[in-house]
């Protein structure tokens, strides 16, 4: 049975990336959610997917001070997850080429809130997740990809997933087929698709065996277990 993620929580029912919208996703009865982790300008890793506000500040140049009350901190969502028992895909948002402190900080967190086993960190950035390998091998982490990137005879996530020691690939829902599961079952890895909205589309990835569903509206994720035991 796969692991369903609310997709910045429930968006549909909650402004994203909030607390409000992440619980609402587990009171519907989601394993966990996905959240996305920027860097304001004095260091503190907010949960926020786009670099700046809605019609306001880049990120960049805020301090915690001047964050809106309802964008949550990094430790603000560990510790919920930490109460409620909520799994967490992590990603860390691509900012500059070179990995950042986020990588070292975020992981320390993970690991003093206790949740190293509950959480996957992903990204599309390959030098974030090597740095993540480096730093604290035992969280896990997933590489996030949205086209084939193939070069001649070679897949580029495969490559790639090698050299990060991915435990999971996180492609677009649409790249999924079965030469892509079997690909992955090759290499150990688990498959963990995103966004996915489509009742039916959850019902084909579902049938291929996906190890993961990540979507916006936990009602059509939730059918992943119809019939299922």
């Amino acid at each position: 049975m796969p692991l369903l993620l609310g997709h910045r929580g429930s968006p549909h029912e909650h402004r994203e990336n909030t607390l409000a919208g992440f619980q609402a996703a587990l009171d519907a009865g989601l394993d966990g959610i996905e959240l996305d982790v920027r860097r304001l300008g004095d260091g503190t890793l907010a949960v926020h997917h786009d670099a700046a506000l809605r019609g306001g500040p880049v990120l960049a140049g805020l301090t915690r001070a001047e964050l809106p009350t309802w964008v949550p901190t990094l430790p603000d969502v560990l510790a919920w997850a930490a109460e409620t028992g909520a799994y967490l895909n992590i990603e860390l948002k691509w900012e500059a080429w070179a990995p950042d402190d986020r990588v070292a900080r975020t992981l320390g967190s993970i690991r003093a809130h206790g949740l190293s086993r509950r959480v996957l960190l992903s990204s599309f950035h390959p030098l974030l997740l090597r740095a993540a390998r480096e730093l604290a091998p035992d969280v896990e982490r997933g590489l996030l990809y949205h086209r084939p990137y193939r070069s001649g005879p070679l897949n580029l996530p495969e490559v790639v997933g090698r050299w990060v020691d991915c435990a999971a690939l996180h492609p677009h829902h649409t790249l999924i087929d079965r030469d892509l599961l079997a690909l992955a079952r090759r290499r150990g890895w688990r498959v963990n698709a995103w966004t996915v909205n489509e009742e039916a589309e959850v019902q084909r990835l579902a049938a291929l065996g996906v190890e993961g569903l990540i979507g916006d509206v936990p009602a059509h994720l939730l059918t992943a277990r119809r019939g299922r035991k």
